[in-house]
């Protein structure tokens, strides 16, 4: 994959849903390749915390591979925080890292993840 397929990749999952606030391609060591945000909002985050935020993940996506082998990989984690979810797909050592707005109904967000899923696995093969 090259930069061109990271952009699509955030692109596609962007346009899934309006209440997709940021979509991030996260590399094995917690850069940020390419991204996608809603334009009508302003980040939660300022650049130091994001840098910490994409940092965390590549250290616990190092971590949780130790677990493969006998639990399988993983294929998406949902996480609920008091002002953001977030949903993040592994692709081999890449994560898509994906922020979704609070106020959005539980049957939404797994439409979100429904709709990711052939998205995410097509980059994995390919």
């Amino acid at each position: 994959m090259d930069k061109a397929d990271y952009k699509v990749i955030c692109d596609n999952i962007a346009g899934i849903s309006p209440y997709i606030r940021f979509v991030g391609v996260i590399s094995e060591r917690g850069d940020l390749i390419a991204y996608k945000r809603r334009e009508d909002l302003e980040a939660l985050l300022d650049a130091k915390s994001t840098k910490y935020q994409f940092s965390h993940i590549a250290i616990k996506t190092d971590l949780e591979s130790f677990f493969d082998e006998n639990l399988g990989e993983i294929e998406f984690v949902w996480e609920e925080r008091k002002k953001v979810q977030i949903i993040s797909f592994a692709i081999g050592k890449l994560r898509i890292w994906i922020s979704i707005d609070k106020k959005v109904i539980r049957s939404e967000i797994l439409r979100i993840i429904d709709a990711c899923l052939p998205i995410v696995k097509k980059y994995a093969i390919g």
